[in-house]
């Protein structure tokens, strides 16, 4: 399984980019003005339009909705709250006041944006399921109407601004979906927000978590890949895409095992906004498997090719093992072994030996000895190969050394060369 980063929101990294402006979701301009109860409404109302600062606007609004609590201007005085609360930094107070304006207008865009636009900063400081409720039904009524302009925004210019829009709409629908851990549903949305607008890092920062667990891990390494190393328009800052890029690494070094691929892997992401069909980087486990069974096609290989070095390896990897001595008492002492191949390092005694030294690993370091009843004929020179069946007796580890008794039937390739010529006998004395 991947290891998951920390919940790095970067939610101020696209904040401003997603937030329509304020004067944009304004009234409908058919409808009729609205009339001040009084001089002093007009003044404090203009007032409040040319106060940019949000502490003393809200002051202003307050003492407007307790001077004129049914002014005529209800609906416009709700949109500024709104605004104005979202601005000062007191979401819960703006999404309160949405609900008002959706109580008397479901379709209320101003509301709807805004509950929406907040969720995902409202539900850091209150983590309570009707946030997340609020902000996703909010979401899926402003994608449901997308065709259509809000109040007072002109259609070519609602051409410009509705891909924000539905960008921010599909990834608060994936961030509901996470918190949820409705895993299948966060990936659904956030793509659909990568397909409007590909270069957009906190997505593909919130899609690699949300992959990740899924233990989908290649494509999540991809897209926290993407989000480290992507420097156009819609990334992270260079200090966030350097923090990324420091988490990452360490959860590509927990899954592949090595940073081997990982530069790629950077390189890969920054160039395109989506992993290729069939991405995939092998885990730790996979190279591990795919590595013991290289080495067991290679030991299968060249068991077949040199069957009787292949047997003595084994052995002697038994032997030299930490259950070596039981391994040799029920298994070889005793047990004749099949055929093994070696070269002669010296014979005892150099003519007509009984015993002979082997090397049968590499053909230079002892490791068998090899004892006969009776003397073999002649000799043979150092380096000739033999191959023999024999009956193991005892063993040593270090230096390794298997000592043998064999049957003279049992060795094969012995030459006897420069034996004695055999005696004659003696002349019989003539009569």
């Amino acid at each position: 399984m991947l290891i998951q980063p920390s919940r790095l929101l970067l939610i101020g990294a696209v904040v401003g980019a997603l937030c329509l402006p304020a004067h944009m979701l304004g009234q409908d301009a058919a409808q009729s003005q609205p009339q001040c109860k009084d001089q002093q409404e007009c003044d404090l109302y203009n007032a409040i339009l040319q106060d940019n600062n949000p502490k003393t606007k809200l002051d202003k609004l307050q003492q407007w909705d307790k001077q004129y609590p049914d002014s005529a201007f209800k609906k416009v005085r709700r949109t500024l709250l709104i605004t104005t609360y979202a601005a000062a930094g007191q979401p819960k107070e703006a999404v309160s006041v949405a609900k008002q304006s959706l109580a008397d207008d479901p379709k209320d865009f101003n509301a709807l944006y805004y509950t929406m636009f907040l969720t995902r900063q409202l539900y850091g400081t209150n983590q309570q399921p009707a946030v997340l409720d609020d902000g996703e039904k909010a979401a899926k009524a402003l994608l449901g109407d997308l065709d259509t302009p809000p109040p007072g925004v002109a259609a070519d210019k609602w051409a410009t601004l509705r891909p924000a829009l539905e960008v921010l709409a599909h990834v608060t629908l994936g961030f509901v979906g996470m918190q949820r851990k409705n895993w299948d549903g966060a990936e659904a949305e956030l793509k659909k927000a990568l397909q409007v607008k590909p270069n957009n890092s906190e997505v593909d920062y919130m899609l690699g978590f949300t992959l990740a667990s899924k233990k989908e891990n290649s494509a999540a390494l991809f897209y926290y890949g993407r989000a480290a190393s992507f420097d156009g328009e819609g990334g992270l800052t260079a200090q966030q895409r350097q923090g990324v890029q420091t988490e990452v690494q360490k959860m590509y070094l927990v899954y592949h095992g090595s940073a081997d691929g990982f530069t790629d892997l950077l390189a890969a992401a920054k160039t395109q906004p989506n992993p290729p069909d069939g991405y995939h980087i092998p885990s730790k486990a996979e190279l591990a498997k795919a590595s013991a069974q290289a080495e067991a096609a290679d030991a299968e290989k060249f068991a077949k090719e040199h069957p009787e070095l292949a047997l003595w390896k084994n052995i002697k990897t038994q032997l030299t093992g930490a259950d070596g001595a039981n391994y040799f008492q029920s298994g070889m002492k005793g047990a004749k072994i099949p055929t093994l191949r070696g070269k002669v390092v010296k014979l005892e005694p150099a003519l007509r030996p009984k015993t002979l030294i082997l090397a049968l690993e590499d053909g230079t370091t002892p490791d068998a000895t090899l004892k006969f009843e009776m003397p073999l004929p002649g000799k043979v020179e150092d380096g000739t190969e033999l191959t023999f069946e024999g009956v193991p007796d005892s063993y040593t580890t270090a230096p390794f050394m298997v000592v043998f008794t064999v049957e003279k039937e049992d060795l094969h390739g012995w030459t006897g060369k420069n034996a004695p010529a055999p005696r004659r006998p003696a002349a019989k004395a003539a009569k």
